[in-house]
């Protein structure tokens, strides 16, 4: 019987407003509300908290081999210490054309880890955002 999995990083009532007012870097505190405002802008959907640091939009339903289920952000970013991390749930691997038009980035699996977004371009971030929740539909149960 299937069960369903609670995460530890999980959605949660703390103020996203007052997470970003709280980053201490300058610059990366400005880049954030430049990821706020494109994240709301693109996706159309009120950000949430995450855990302790990342900021979400929207929640798709997964499923593991063995049936179990849980359900997490569909996408959002987060100001890590050494990077802005951007999430993208289906993963990067079929946006290779996009990424070669974004802007100086490193890759993790469902993660697009930025320095900063002097060199990014935004509208190229849009359309990664848009294309991974239309693939993230295509495979599960979204609320977006």
């Amino acid at each position: 019987m299937a069960k369903k999995v609670q995460l530890k990083t999980a959605q949660n009532r703390a103020s996203v407003s007052g997470f970003l007012a709280a980053i201490e870097n300058e610059q990366r505190r400005k880049d954030c509300k430049k990821l706020l405002k494109l994240f709301k802008e693109t996706t159309g959907l009120k950000p949430a908290m995450w855990g302790d640091s990342i900021v979400g939009f929207g929640t798709y339903t997964y499923y593991r081999a063995n049936g179990d289920e849980g359900e997490f952000m569909a996408t959002g970013f987060s100001p890590r210490k050494s990077n802005l991390t951007l999430y993208i749930m289906p993963g990067y691997s079929d946006y290779g054309d996009l990424l070669a038009k974004l802007g100086p980035h490193k890759l993790g699996k469902s993660c697009l880890y930025l320095k900063n977004l002097e060199e990014i371009d935004l509208k190229v971030v849009a359309q990664l955002i848009r294309a991974g929740l239309k693939d993230l539909k295509k495979k599960h149960k979204t609320s977006f």
